[in-house]
């Protein structure tokens, strides 16, 4: 719940795609959804107010019509999906394709969208079956599991037992591929401002 509608999902480490072994995907779902329904949507002023406006009315009307483009071509919507200005609902939705925007693209808003898998080599191709490498979250009592993840997917961190949104200033922060070059951190942050300086000395006879 954090991980995907905490600041309305505007962050690039919101959790967006959420892969769920079968044996628990009903279960998982079904609270899951009533969560978000409990969600309140308006204004951040108000206290009681969990999900506040985006950034502005056109991405909010982006998002919206992502989401009835991903519904026209079979998705199934759970819970949300309605705007109000720039408020939009917190959203969950499944039988997403692979090539919707929702999966495919940056949301960058309170949405998200759950698949279920068998097998757990799978899920992680599934996973990387992305332009954007940020960081992505594993929750599970096996440490192969966790080794095979730090292995293979294709991201620059993975949190295990922890949502792909959490990060610490002092850590190596930042991703591959599309989601771009170099990291964060205090050390990182150092050398950007250090400028290197070179001395070569040949001994003269």
């Amino acid at each position: 719940m954090i991980g995907a509608f905490y600041q309305s999902g505007q962050s690039c480490i919101s959790v967006q795609r959420i892969f769920i072994h079968h044996s628990i995907y009903q279960k998982f779902r079904d609270e899951l959804v009533a969560a978000a329904r409990k969600l309140k949507a308006g204004d951040p002023r108000n206290e009681e107010t969990d999900i506040g406006p985006l950034i502005s009315d056109s991405e909010a009307i982006r998002l919206e019509q992502w989401i009835q483009k991903a519904i026209t071509n079979g998705a199934t919507l759970l819970c949300g999906g309605k705007r109000k200005g720039a408020v939009l609902e917190p959203t969950l939705l499944e039988n997403v394709s692979d090539r919707e925007p929702l999966c495919s693209e940056e949301a960058f808003g309170p949405v998200a969208v759950l698949s279920s898998f068998n097998n757990f080599s799978e899920s992680l191709k599934a996973a990387n079956d992305s332009r954007f490498g940020l960081q992505a979250g594993i929750f599970t009592n096996h440490l192969n599991h966790a080794l095979e993840a730090w292995e293979e997917l294709e991201v620059g961190g993975v949190l295990i037992n922890e949502i792909p949104s959490w990060r610490s200033d002092s850590m190596p922060y930042g991703g591959i591929k599309e989601s771009g070059l170099g990291r964060e951190g205090i050390r990182f942050a150092m050398e950007e401002m250090t400028e290197p300086k070179v001395m070569v000395i040949r001994k003269l006879d």
